[in-house]
């Protein structure tokens, strides 16, 4: 196990550096705490990674395996599964499970307008954050294993061609390609659906979706995903109560057989011995000490969001791996209030949303009511011009809130855009917050929208929801390599501070889902630090 130093002081809540920023993109519940005093605990560790996800788990794994160890700071809580298992919250039956503590009242609104249903729940340490920025809606995960947990799963690669446009050509796709990108996919068991479970009546939406894009004319193929697809046929002979084989999968598989970074990279890290994983820990602000080091403030948290211990934890070397979202409103503030002196003028610039796009379509020439197996099977890539390459996949409609089942399902894009938004800080409510231009993405979109448009034949109902609220699965950008950082993650100019997370990546990752990409970026980032830095800076 890691090691630390510990020191013991007693303090108000917000005493010893550790004050909670009021913040637009995750406060902690302060005021629950403010009343009373809590303890204030020093630390020392020779590596700190802030979140769990793609780029954290990578991070904690190579370190480790290089001999270094290392405490990983997840705000969320772990999430066991397991066959029949009822750990996750579904669509159809909602509850605090779903939304973290720090959610907005005013990021509620938008995401109850997105989904159809009420979400009036008590705080909780729940899976998803939703943030509400000018013009947009973005979503932040939460959780030992950040958005894996909740994500459907493509294990999607772009080409060579169209990550040389949008991605610095620097990264060498060839090399990621024969090495980075190959050893996620291992990592992930990333294996596509099999025959026999999309012959299935279950999947007959996915095999309604295949034909449509056929008879449009465009290239159909199976999406690699993280899943163990036996369990899936194991729910089909009745083995197992439905998860994936009715579309229960959006906010977690209850069952098991999900490859997500909790069972992958992280299990692999915590068997080394040097990992150890603090749940509930929310960082609020990170600072560079007297000496050079890294403090990052901490407020443990029970599952309502009250603070009941605060931390101050040095470190040599601190990985930023938060998610877009919060690495940047970390790192923005920081360089507002002088915690870190000196960050990278283009801080907070260059957020892009990877061109989401979501539909609901409901055909009047077909009857797509029943079950809907998932997550994803089928994908359609139009990548022939880098500048508005798309793609667009069909992702289960999971059963609705009261048992409504209105005969549809969901049509979602990826697309490439130069659109960009940026983080911006307030003194006055010590708050970061998120501005994207009114109609950004209007390229991507009418790429996605045309194509979506022939698939759907014409004939039915096609609900955009962007333009309903225009949200994000996939925040990327903020802390960019190239102008923030360098291609492995290091802020210029900062010893010792490492970004690995969508944050790193330029606003898109190439007309795919990001989980992939940002994984071999970090990979190969891992492999130039462990080589370059362990010993050194960290």
């Amino acid at each position: 196990m890691t090691t630390s130093r510990r020191t013991f002081l007693t303090g108000a809540a917000g005493i010893g550096g550790a004050a909670v920023a009021a913040s637009g993109l995750g406060g902690t519940r302060a005021s629950a705490t403010s009343a009373r005093r809590v303890r204030l605990v020093r630390e020392e560790h020779r590596a700190v990674v802030i979140g769990s996800g793609f780029g954290g788990g990578v991070a904690a794994l190579r370190l480790a395996q290089a001999g270094v160890p290392v405490t990983v700071l997840e705000r969320g809580r772990r999430w066991p599964t397991g066959p029949d298992a009822q750990t996750f919250p579904t669509i159809k039956t909602l509850d605090k499970r779903a939304l973290f503590h720090t959610t907005a009242p005013d990021a509620v609104k938008p995401l109850q307008k997105l989904i159809g249903t009420p979400l009036d729940f008590g705080p909780y340490v729940g899976l998803i954050e939703p943030v509400l920025g000018q013009n947009m809606l973005a979503m932040c995960a939460a959780g030992v294993g950040g958005g894996s947990l909740v994500y459907q799963g493509m294990t999607l690669q772009p080409s060579a061609e169209v990550f040389n446009t949008w991605l610095p050509e620097q990264l060498d796709y060839d090399l990621m390609d024969r090495v980075h990108y190959p050893r996620v996919a291992k990592m992930l068991g990333a294996a596509t659906a099999p025959d026999e479970l999309i012959a299935s009546e279950n999947y007959r939406v996915s095999r309604t979706f295949g034909e449509r894009v056929r008879a449009a004319g465009y290239d159909l193929s199976k999406i690699p995903m993280p899943i163990d697809w036996s369990y899936a046929l194991a729910e089909l002979r009745g083995e197992m109560a439905p998860s994936y084989t009715n579309g229960d999968c959006g906010l977690g598989v209850n069952n098991g057989g999900k490859h997500s970074v909790d069972v992958t990279y992280i299990k692999q890290a915590e068997a080394t011995g040097l990992v150890h994983v603090a749940t509930r820990h929310n960082v609020t602000s990170i600072a560079r000490a007297a000496d050079g080091r890294w403090e990052v403030h901490v407020d443990r948290t029970n599952d309502a969001g009250d603070v009941i211990e605060q931390k101050i934890l040095t470190t040599r070397a601190l990985v930023m791996a938060a998610g877009s979202l919060n690495t940047s409103r970390l790192l923005v503030r920081a360089a507002a209030t002088g915690t870190v002196p000196d960050l990278p003028e283009q801080l907070g610039q260059g957020w892009g949303t990877n061109g989401d796009r979501i539909y609901m379509w409901r055909p009047f020439d077909e009857d797509l009511t029943g079950a809907q197996g998932g997550p994803v099977v089928y994908q359609s890539q139009d990548w022939a011009d880098p500048t508005t390459a798309n793609t667009v996949i069909q992702a289960s409609l999971p059963p609705l809130p009261l048992g409504l089942d209105i005969g549809g399902t969901m049509l979602v894009g990826f697309g490439v855009s130069a659109s960009r938004g940026s983080f911006g800080y307030s003194s006055s409510t010590d708050s970061v917050s998120l501005r994207f231009p009114f109609g950004g993405d209007g390229a991507s979109y009418r790429a996605i929208h045309e194509r979506v448009s022939k698939i759907s034949g014409g004939i039915g109902a096609l609900i955009d929801t962007n333009a309903i609220v225009n949200s994000t699965w996939h925040p990327l950008g903020g802390a960019n390599m190239g102008t923030v950082c360098d291609l492995d993650g290091r802020v210029q100019g900062q010893d010792g501070l490492y970004v690995l997370d969508g944050a790193l990546i330029p606003g898109t990752t190439g007309a795919c889902n990001p989980s992939m990409t940002i994984a071999a970026v970090a990979e190969r980032a891992m492999d130039n630090i462990v080589t370059d830095d362990v010993g050194t800076l960290i």
